[in-house]
């Protein structure tokens, strides 16, 4: 409530359940992005509210998300989430994954209508390494201005979505239109 008497009207949160609580818990007027991995059984629970879906990583997903969105008559927005970093543990789509969405969702004239993909997402490694990082991040550019070529309706790259308490300045520095900071604003868990 601190952040939002502040001002602060887009929030952020990593956990389904939480952002459920929390939502029902705060005013109404509040943007809420989905920040962490979505389990496609999840989708249904924030499908009525939620404006920013960040960790979109598979077909299957971006299918329920769409299937979920149009019980509701809404749009959904969502980030296709790249894997950028090195450490497996890491989740995301690479090139061709991305590519073969892209195609689908194109070339889908009927079905994927109540979801708009406005950007790509990436978490680098979890590493001191400025240059590891920086070589990361620099790599998720480079495939959204690549793929912002590509434009439909329902296709529209906006926002890359890169960098967390640790490495934002290095990931503005690289292109990022969005960063992940709540940890630096709210403290750890």
């Amino acid at each position: 409530m601190e952040a939002y008497n502040a001002g602060q009207r887009i929030f952020g949160e990593n956990y389904v359940q939480e952002l459920v609580e929390k939502r029902e818990q705060m005013p109404k007027d509040i943007q809420w992005h989905m920040i962490g991995h979505v389990q496609t059984n999840k989708v249904k629970f924030m499908a009525p509210f939620v404006s920013l879906i960040h960790g979109v990583d598979s077909l299957k997903l971006l299918e329920e998300i769409n299937k979920q969105a149009n019980k509701y008559n809404r749009i959904i927005d969502c980030l296709l989430q790249i894997h950028i970093a090195e450490e497996d543990t890491k989740f995301g789509l690479n090139e061709n994954e991305l590519h073969e969405i892209l195609h689908f969702v194109q070339n889908d004239k009927e079905g994927m209508k109540n979801i708009r993909i406005v950007g790509l997402m990436g978490m680098a490694t979890f590493t001191n390494n400025q240059e590891q990082i920086k070589k990361e991040f620099t790599y998720l550019k480079s495939i959204f201005d690549k793929t912002n070529q590509l434009l439909t309706p329902n296709f529209q790259l906006q926002t890359l979505s890169m960098g967390m308490s640790g490495d934002y300045p290095l990931a503005i520095e690289c292109g990022s239109t969005m960063v992940r900071i709540g940890s630096s604003i709210f403290g750890t868990r």
